[in-house]
């Protein structure tokens, strides 16, 4: 007892009659401006996520010291009196 192609016909012409072309119309628009909507929040999130990993690694590189020998800077005043 499944519902064949004669009934969906039936019941999309009820439907039409009932909401009439224009709520349909604007209720289509609506769903699609809301999915619209949420593909996009979802693109957004995924980019923050796959930022989070960079900032985390580059924040573990600064907490590294360096190693390495100090030397002072000769200035140009130096440079002319050696």
């Amino acid at each position: 007892m499944g519902l064949s192609v004669w009934h969906l016909l039936v019941i999309l012409a009820i439907v039409l009659v009932i909401f009439g072309t224009k709520k349909l119309r604007d209720f289509g628009g609506d769903l699609g401006g809301a999915i619209k909507n949420f593909r996009t929040s979802m693109k957004e999130a995924g980019e923050k996520d796959e930022e989070k990993p960079i900032e985390a690694e580059q924040q573990k590189i600064a907490a590294k010291p360096i190693e390495g020998k100090v030397t002072a800077k000769q200035t140009s005043r130096q440079k002319k009196k050696a």
